[in-house]
């Protein structure tokens, strides 16, 4: 069965972290709650972090 597209855009970002950072990425992986690799874990934690913060009303306001 082929591959439905994307409904929202993608952006790239590159991250770089130290070795430690990436152990407990990886351990979040073997969760099975956050994607098959230590970028899709990062990237499952940011989404989540930033939805909580919006509902918190702690994220700031889109600058002008």
């Amino acid at each position: 069965m082929p591959r439905k597209d994307n409904l929202l855009d993608t952006d790239k970002l590159t991250l770089s972290t130290n070795p430690l950072i990436v152990e407990r990425l990886e351990r979040l992986v073997h969760t099975g709650y956050f994607g098959k690799n230590a970028a899709e874990a990062a990237e499952r934690l940011v989404a989540k972090t930033l939805e909580e913060m919006d509902r918190d009303h702690r994220l700031p306001e889109k600058p002008v």
